[in-house]
C-alpha cells in the first residue's frame, strides 16, 4: 500500500512537470513571430537611412570668344572686321535649285522686272560654303543693300541703273560679264548651261572667293577702323514676344509668293516658294531661317524703261514686320543713305532684338502683300 502511494505521488509529479514544460514551450512559440520578423519591442523603430544624390549639372556648351555680327552666333575667330561678301542670286524657277543659300547669313529678296524676284545673299564668311549661284545681274536697289553692309559685291551683269550706282557710290563690285573675272572668280557650269541656258549658268564658290580676293589689289578685305554693324540679338534663353503666328505668305507678284512656316521643334522657319520647299542644291535640304523680316517700301516701274525694270526705295524710313520664335512684331526700318546700314526699331523706339541665326528680308510694296496665318485659323 505504501509502495502504491509512493508510486502514485511520483506519477502526479511527472504529470505536473509535463504540463509545465508544455506551457513553457507554448509561451516560447507565441513569443516568436514569423520567420525573418523581429521580435516585438517597446522601443520606437529607427528611421531608415536615405542616401541623397547630389544634382547633376547639365553640361554647358562652350562659350565661343567672338560673334558673327550678322547672326549673333559664336565664332572661334574674330570675323567682325572682315567685309562680308554680297552675291546676286538668280531666282527664276527654271534656274533652281540655288546653291549655297542655306549658309547666307542674310538673304534679301526683291521683285525685278516681269514679276520675277532676285536675291542678294550676304555672307560674313564664305569659308566652307561650297558652290554659290547661279549668279545673276544686279539692280541698283541690291547695290544699295550691299553697300549698306560695306560688302564686296559679286554679280554677273546689271541694269544701267546698277552700273551707275556702282560707279557713283564707289562700291567694290566684281562683275563676271563686264570684268576680267570669268574663268577665275566665276565660271559657267556645263550642266546648267546645257539645261537652263547661258545666263543661268554662272557659279562661284566660297573656296574660290577666299583664294582670289586677297590677290586683287583694288579690294580691301577689312572694314575701316571703328566700323560696327548695328544688329542686336536676344540673349541666350530669351524668346521674342508678340502675337502668335503660324505662317506668313509674302506675295511679290502673280509669279512669286514666298511662304515661311514656323517649326516649333527647331525654332526656325521653313521656307517655300513656287509651291514647294526652297532647297539648297548643295545639300538637298530645305532652307531654314531664324528670322523673317518684311519691309514695306515704294515699288514702281521705271518710266520709259523698255524692259519693265523697277524702282525700289531702300533709303529713308518705313514700317515692317519681324517674325521670330513663332510671333509677329511690328517694326520700323530706316536707312539714312545708300552707304548706311538698315536699322530696325520696335514700337518702343528701341533697337529690335533678333533671334540668333540667319535672317530672310523681303522688300514689298505695302502691307497688302502679306498674309499671316494663326494657329486658330481653319
Amino acid at each position: 500500500m505504501l509502495q502504491e502511494n509512493a508510486r502514485g505521488g511520483i506519477d502526479v509529479k511527472v504529470k505536473r512537470l509535463g504540463k509545465l514544460i508544455c506551457v513553457l514551450l507554448l509561451a516560447a512559440l507565441c513569443g516568436c513571430g514569423p520567420k525573418g520578423e523581429p521580435a516585438a519591442s517597446s522601443a520606437p523603430p529607427e528611421e531608415p537611412s536615405i542616401s541623397v544624390l547630389a544634382p547633376v549639372e547639365p553640361e554647358q556648351e562652350p562659350q565661343l570668344p567672338y560673334t558673327n555680327p550678322l547672326t549673333g552666333e559664336g565664332c572661334l575667330t574674330d570675323i567682325s572686321q572682315n567685309r562680308p561678301v554680297a552675291i546676286m542670286l538668280n531666282n527664276l524657277k527654271k534656274a533652281l535649285p540655288q546653291l549655297g543659300v542655306a549658309q547666307a547669313d542674310i538673304i534679301y529678296e526683291v521683285v525685278a522686272e516681269g514679276g520675277i524676284t532676285r536675291m542678294l545673299g550676304v555672307f560674313q564668311s564664305v569659308e566652307g560654303v561650297g558652290e554659290i549661284g547661279s549668279v545673276r545681274s544686279a539692280r541698283d536697289y541690291f547695290v544699295s543693300l550691299a553697300y549698306g553692309h560695306d560688302a564686296i559685291f559679286l554679280h554677273a551683269g546689271g541694269s544701267p541703273q546698277a552700273y551707275d550706282a556702282i560707279q557713283d557710290w564707289g562700291v567694290t563690285a566684281l562683275d563676271c560679264v563686264n570684268g576680267p573675272y570669268e574663268g577665275t572668280l566665276f565660271w559657267r557650269d556645263a550642266d546648267r548651261r546645257k539645261s537652263m541656258g547661258l545666263e543661268h549658268s554662272v557659279l562661284t564658290s566660297g573656296e574660290t572667293i577666299l583664294e582670289l580676293l586677297p590677290t586683287y589689289k583694288r579690294v580691301t578685305l577689312e572694314h575701316g577702323e571703328g566700323y560696327t554693324y548695328p544688329m542686336s540679338f536676344l540673349a541666350q534663353g530669351e524668346k521674342a514676344l508678340g502675337e502668335a503666328v503660324l505662317s506668313v505668305e509674302v506675295k511679290f507678284s502673280s509669279y512669286k509668293t514666298g511662304v515661311f512656316t514656323y517649326d516649333a521643334q527647331s525654332g526656325l522657319y521653313a521656307v517655300e516658294e513656287y509651291g514647294a520647299p526652297y532647297v539648297d542644291g548643295n545639300t538637298g535640304e530645305q532652307v531654314m531661317v531664324k528670322n523673317v523680316v518684311v519691309l514695306f517700301t515704294d515699288v514702281d516701274a521705271i518710266r520709259g524703261d523698255s524692259a519693265g525694270r523697277q524702282s525700289v526705295r531702300t533709303t529713308g524710313t518705313g514700317e515692317g514686320l519681324l517674325f521670330c520664335d513663332g510671333v509677329e512684331q511690328p517694326i520700323t526700318w530706316s536707312k539714312e543713305s545708300h552707304a548706311s546700314p538698315l536699322t530696325y526699331t520696335g514700337a518702343d523706339g528701341q533697337p529690335v532684338e533678333f533671334g540668333v541665326g540667319h535672317t530672310y528680308v523681303n522688300l514689298v510694296d505695302g502691307a497688302s502683300s502679306v498674309t499671316v496665318h494663326t494657329g486658330g485659323e481653319g
